[in-house]
């Protein structure tokens, strides 16, 4: 037998599945990593945490699949792609903590880049707008906050990247500084179509070419991982972002193939194939992933605060002791009663792009209860994915039904809202973690394990569909008061 083990590294916690040459799940693991919030709107995580639960349930997986590393075709890695690290090229220490992706810390950094006027160049480049939620301005905040950084960066001293890159670079013993285009076109100074890092906007950065890690196919072997690791050494022949590994999971190969993405946050991403679509309406044009035969483009609207918002009742407030219970309290009402929650803890994503939007809740009245504040959670993501399918709608690309995947996809009244909010149906994956799967797929694909996209889409399942069923007046009733509760919750942070 051979086998792939998927690392999927998240931004609530690390994770790993083993599959077999079938595509089937043999072992999972998992482990929770500690959320650090320094300031108000700052994220951080501890980088050597991060990659010491990574490789802690890459060998918990394989133990409970029982299969030796030795059988282990490759490695697959999926991540969390803004997240940024920083570290020294010669011990491997991070000179800071890693700025995960939600963090608002390079605003200002944001500010002065569109003071410059270089809104329109970065679009045209990248794809991307400029927000505080890419790489480029976390890397420039976190030289700009370590004392003697810039000059020890400008002498090739340090190395900086995402996720995948920090994970490579351990696993292969500081051998292979590398990211593959997917992760690399979620910087903000990457040239998406010509697949290389853009020298103009590294300037208007002050970043040396020398940090950074070289873009890399998403198939194919880029690396090896040391046999310290895992008890053998292993082909790493598979890196992705995560939601572009959802996308690949979901077999979205086709352009106009669509997914959304229940984790975090919610991240829809409909497939575009080889033509890097001009991004209206608040979207981003990012790259899919290339596995040989050319970059492969997607539509993206993010929603950053989603499925945090149920770890917030649950760690913030305590008004839940697991995620489970927000199921049976939001069934528990007939309807909202007027209550909305905004999510907007570290801003707004797609398609507003509000930095300084800032957590709102709404309607609340003496008979509010827990049970209003769980449904008005579970509510917000559907409504915020009913944002960015607007959006999709407005840039051109049409959905006609939602493939859902994440663990928000276990939550049956989530569901069948996000189908009623929608008036679209809604198809969950039997394979809920399919960022893992389509990891495992691309690192398959690069040892030659499958052949082909079209054998991997013989294989996709559906475990649920939900139609909708909510009258056309209330689904519209409903979304005009959440749009209202967006528009009071933006601009706070900004006085």
């Amino acid at each position: 037998m051979r086998a792939i083990l998927a690392l999927d590294q998240g931004t609530t916690g690390s994770s790993a599945m083993v599959f077999d040459e079938a595509g089937a799940a043999l072992g999972s693991s998992d482990r929770e990593i500690a959320q650090h919030y320094p300031a108000p709107g700052h994220v951080e995580h501890d980088a050597d945490e991060i990659f010491a639960t990574t490789v802690a349930v890459g060998r918990e997986a394989l133990a409970v699949a029982g299969v030796d590393a030795r059988d282990v075709a490759a490695i697959g890695i999926t991540n969390q792609r803004e997240t940024t690290v920083v570290w020294e090229r010669a011990s491997g220490r991070p000179i800071h903590p890693a700025v995960v992706w939600q963090s608002r810390a390079s605003a200002a950094i944001c500010e002065q880049l569109r003071a410059h006027g270089l809104e329109t160049l970065v679009r045209e480049r990248t794809g991307l707008v400029i927000d505080a939620y890419f790489s480029a301005t976390k890397i420039r905040w976190i030289l700009d906050q370590v004392s003697g950084a810039q000059a020890r960066a400008e002498r090739g001293e340090l190395l900086c990247g995402t996720i995948d890159s920090w994970l490579v670079w351990r696993l292969s013993g500081g051998r292979r500084h590398v990211t593959d285009v997917s992760n690399a076109s979620r910087t903000l100074v990457f040239d998406i179509h010509r697949g290389a890092w853009d020298d103009e906007l590294l300037r208007a950065l002050d970043l040396p070419r020398s940090l950074l890690a070289s873009p890399v196919r998403s198939s194919g072997v880029a690396a090896t991982a040391e046999a310290s690791h895992f008890g053998a050494a292993i082909p790493i022949a598979g890196i992705v972002g995560d939601q572009q590994a959802a996308l690949f999971g979901q077999t979205c190969f086709r352009a106009g193939e669509a997914k959304n993405t229940y984790g975090t946050g919610c991240f829809l991403l409909a497939n575009t194939g080889e033509r890097a679509a001009p991004a209206r309406g608040g979207l981003l044009t990012t790259v899919a992933w290339d596995i040989g035969d050319g970059l492969r483009y997607a539509l993206e609207g993010s929603a950053f605060i989603t499925g945090a918002a149920v770890q917030w009742l649950r760690d913030g407030l305590g008004i839940i002791a697991e995620a489970g219970e927000t199921e049976a309290l939001a069934k528990s009402l007939r309807g909202n009663d007027g209550v909305y929650l905004v999510p907007a803890f570290t801003g707004l994503g797609a398609p507003h792009w509000d930095m300084y939007a800032r957590g709102l809740l709404i309607g609340i009245e003496r008979g509010t209860s827990r049970a209003h504040v769980a449904r008005a959670t579970l509510e917000a993501v559907a409504y915020q994915t009913r944002d960015l399918v607007e959006a999709m709608r407005e840039a051109g690309q049409r959905i006609d039904v939602l493939r859902a995947d994440g663990g928000g996809t276990v939550n049956t009244f989530l569901m069948q809202f996000q189908a009623d909010v929608l008036g679209l149906p809604v198809e969950v994956a039997a394979v809920r973690e399919t960022t893992a799967l389509g990891a495992a797929y691309l690192a398959g694909l690069g040892v030659g394990l499958w052949r082909s996209r079209d054998e991997l889409r013989s294989r996709r399942s559906v475990a649920a569909r939900y139609e909708p069923r909510m009258s056309v007046d209330e689904r519209e009733h409903l979304y005009r008061d959440w749009q209202r509760a967006v528009e009071r919750a933006r601009g706070w942070a900004g006085g």
